[in-house]
């Protein structure tokens, strides 16, 4: 059976509701596996994150979190942070590295979402037409990442009274789809890649 444990660390609020579905639809319904256990992800500011003590810390306390209980199923912590205006391809290493050096005794990864987790809103954005008013004319873009497309562009075609992270981005990751996303995004395809190796090893 393929079958995982997870211990996510994430900077904000939206992402610490979301996490647990974006990674269950991706391990099950994209990935065809088993079962996988998101545990309560832990969340810590940006600015701290990037701190080698801070990270030190959060780690230890996702092992923590995964060894409390026994279980003979493998387990990994999965570091998911927004690009914002840093380079993934140097941020996601460089944390990972720290990470490692640290830990090396846990099976750790690092995505950086780059621009920002709403940028993988805007690849999937034609299968969120409940919460995205996409006009008769308009060209939804199928490279968000290259045009840096991310909160606002959201915001902006929002069906809603206004755009939350903690309420919306929850709901619009249960329904977004993942193929399209994976397709148009390639920060996305590279936690479902990280998964996917995960995935071999079960």
């Amino acid at each position: 059976m393929s079958r995982l444990r997870i211990a996510p660390i994430v900077e904000g609020h939206g992402e610490d509701n979301a996490i647990r579905i974006l990674l269950q639809r991706i391990w099950i319904e994209l990935l065809g596996a088993d079962w996988v256990e998101v545990i309560r992800p832990i969340r810590i500011d940006r600015s701290k994150i990037v701190q080698p003590r801070e990270l030190a810390r959060a780690v230890d306390l996702a092992t923590r979190k995964l060894r409390s209980r026994e279980s003979p199923d493998p387990a990994m912590v999965l570091i998911l942070l927004d690009a914002d205006e840093s380079a993934p391809c140097r941020l996601g290493p460089d944390l990972l590295e720290k990470a490692r050096a640290h830990r090396s005794d846990v099976d750790l990864s690092c995505v950086i979402a780059n621009v920002e987790y709403e940028t993988w809103f805007v690849a999937a954005a034609e299968s969120l037409s409940e919460y995205l008013a996409l006009s008769s004319d308009e060209v939804v873009p199928t490279r968000p990442e290259e045009h840096r497309l991310r909160k606002g562009w959201v915001q902006q075609r929002f069906t809603g009274v206004k755009y939350s992270e903690t309420v919306d981005q929850p709901a619009m990751t249960s329904r977004m789809d993942l193929r399209l996303t994976r397709e148009r995004s390639p920060s996305f395809d590279k936690l479902c890649r990280e998964l996917e190796r995960r995935l071999s090893r079960s």
